[in-house]
């Protein structure tokens, strides 16, 4: 009888990264979760997150940085995963444009790290997530992944555009098998609590009026 597989999520504690790991512990994989719990937002909810993936089954928990090179070397040589879906990330336009080194650092450096990790212990494909953020001020819609007019104008949306090349170059360099996601708006259970469907449903629950954002014209 087969083994089951053996993935990794990195940013599992996540509202994307939460759902896909309960997803996973149902179909029987041999799941390792590793995320920073950092603070961009407080960490008991992400502690939350972990719990209700606990009900699904058991899995390894790494609490790392992924600019952590050597720390990270130790949970692949522990783990040794057949799959890696990279979900970790700072997240958010706004904050990017405040915090740009800080972006590249974890989003690109921490991207590279993982990528090289995978590398090195042959790892059988890579999943990154990356975000409709790089289609930034295209002339043309709807978009595409095969429409290659990219212009991304936020430090968090150039940061997913260079995690996609350096997976590509990955690809090319080593055949690295990779597929890249670019997610749109994400919504449901978990949601972060800094984004618009999360805050106008926690105002409509509550009875309180939405705020309008100018003149009310804008469209999503």
């Amino acid at each position: 009888m087969a083994m089951p597989a053996k993935v990794m999520v990195t940013g599992g504690a996540g509202f994307i990264g939460s759902h896909l790991a309960e997803a996973l512990l149902r179909q029987g994989i041999q799941l390792t979760i590793v995320d920073s719990l950092d603070d961009f937002y407080t960490p008991s909810r992400k502690l939350s997150n972990l719990a209700s993936v606990r009900q699904q089954g058991e899995f390894q928990f790494f609490q790392k940085d992924i600019r952590d090179y050597e720390s990270m070397r130790r949970v692949f040589a522990a783990t040794q995963p057949d799959v890696v879906i990279h979900l970790a990330a700072r997240a958010g336009v706004r904050p990017s444009i405040e915090q740009p080194l800080l972006y590249e650092q974890v989003n690109i450096g921490g991207t590279s790290v993982m990528l090289q990790l995978c590398r090195e212990f042959n790892t059988g494909k890579f999943i990154f997530g990356s975000s409709s953020s790089v289609y930034g001020a295209t002339s043309k819609a709807p978009f595409s992944e095969a429409h290659h007019e990219l212009r991304p104008i936020s430090p968090y949306a150039a940061t997913k555009l260079s995690g996609e090349l350096l997976a590509y170059t990955y690809a090319h360099l080593f055949s690295l098998p990779v597929i890249c996601l670019r997610f749109f708006t994400v919504y449901g259970p978990r949601q972060r609590p800094d984004l618009a469907i999360h805050k106008f449903t926690a105002l409509l629950e509550s009875g309180k009026p939405l705020p309008m954002f100018g003149d009310g014209s804008t469209g999503r």
